[in-house]
């Protein structure tokens, strides 16, 4: 009998395993970014999300942000973290670096209630004021890459800033998932002042043409403001892509002053005169080395290019050459399909900006 009992209980383990293990979510498949934002809200208080977030504790830099372009999702061994390095430069809110393990780590912590991943959370916290210039914007890469790298700019460029003050108001104003954290009333004032300085520096940087506000540039000088280079193909421009974040970022403000309202209005203004119409943009070999773009006819589709030229307004594209091109087909092929040089991201902007209209008329 007694046999029996413990051969019942093995087997009834060995089940329990082999359901848990069952009920693994394979996720190498997805985007890091799909891991940390997207998964169903109960997946966070599963150890495999315990797992991935004690990965973040260990690869944390020591200045508090991360490293970009890592799918931490895919676990190292741990011969492979003890060679992790956690000094020096590499820490950047860059492709949507630090702010999307912050975000991870929050969720986390709402289910589980584990004081480190709070801790760390907190730590990257302050790598993000720390790295906010007095005028209010953030550089790519904090510490610094080096004297005069573009990476020192105000980068607006694939959202960075925009990225880092989204999660900033966020946090300030209590939402979900940081309301888990259960933060401090200073930490969240001083997310709050952060943010509005971030809004200041916006609205400093935009350009302006005869007085009046447009748009802005993918990156700004961290000391004068002005329109800045950051690679070889990434001139000074007016940008059709970062700027429409900008704006819907804006636009999502409850009360705006009379000077963020200017700025809207004198950048939709804008994106309404440099709409590129007739043309889509057909994607070949997608995922390889020979990967391509075609521009191609479609009558009732609406682009805006990535970059237009501050003196003409008219769209231009480069090549790691840094040369300015007027048509997309003289760039090499390595830049022409590895860079996206249309978008349609201002039409989501155009979309909304009646309804937001109306709302700041009554005074919302």
């Amino acid at each position: 009998m007694k046999t029996r009992l413990i051969i019942f209980l093995m087997c009834l383990f060995a089940w329990f395993s082999g359901a848990d293990t069952h009920a693994q979510t394979d996720v190498k498949h997805l985007s890091w970014g799909k891991v940390a934002n997207n998964m169903p809200t109960e997946w966070y208080n599963s150890e495999q999300a315990r797992n991935i977030a004690d990965q973040l504790l260990a690869r944390q830099m020591d200045c508090g942000g991360w490293q970009k372009n890592i799918p931490y999702h895919h676990l190292l061994t741990d011969a492979e973290l003890a060679k992790v390095r956690r000094t020096g430069v590499g820490a950047t809110i860059d492709n949507g670096a630090t702010t999307t393990e912050m975000r991870f780590l929050a969720r986390v912590y709402a289910c589980c209630g584990d004081a480190r991943y709070k801790d760390a959370f907190v730590k990257g916290l302050h790598y993000l004021f720390e790295a906010q210039y007095d005028n209010g914007g953030w550089p790519q890469f904090y510490p610094p890459r080096g004297k005069a790298h573009y990476s020192s700019h105000i980068t607006y460029n694939d959202n960075a800033m925009v990225n880092v003050l989204r999660l900033l108001r966020e946090v300030s104003e209590n939402d979900s998932p940081f309301d888990g954290l259960r933060l401090s009333d200073s930490l969240r004032k001083q997310a709050q002042k952060s943010f509005d300085k971030g809004i200041d520096c916006i609205l400093k940087t935009q350009i302006r043409i005869d007085g009046k506000p447009t748009v802005w540039c993918a990156q700004h000088d961290e000391k004068t403001f002005a329109p800045a280079s950051a690679r070889a193909y990434e001139l000074v421009s007016f940008s059709g892509s970062e700027s429409a974040s900008i704006v819907s970022l804006l636009m999502s403000l409850p009360h705006p002053s009379e000077e963020i309202i200017a700025a809207v209005k004198g950048a939709v203004k804008w994106f309404e005169e440099h709409e590129v119409k007739g043309i889509g943009v057909r994607r070949l070999h997608a995922g390889t080395p020979q990967r391509d773009v075609r521009i191609v006819s479609s009558p009732d589709n609406v682009l805006w290019a990535r970059f237009y030229d501050l003196d003409t307004g008219k769209p231009f594209f480069c090549d790691r050459d840094g040369i300015k091109r007027n048509d997309l087909s003289e760039v090499g092929q390595e830049r022409r399909g590895g860079y996206a040089w249309y978008t349609n991201a201002p039409q989501r902007v155009l979309e909304a900006y009646p309804k937001w209209l109306q709302r700041v008329e009554k005074g919302g």
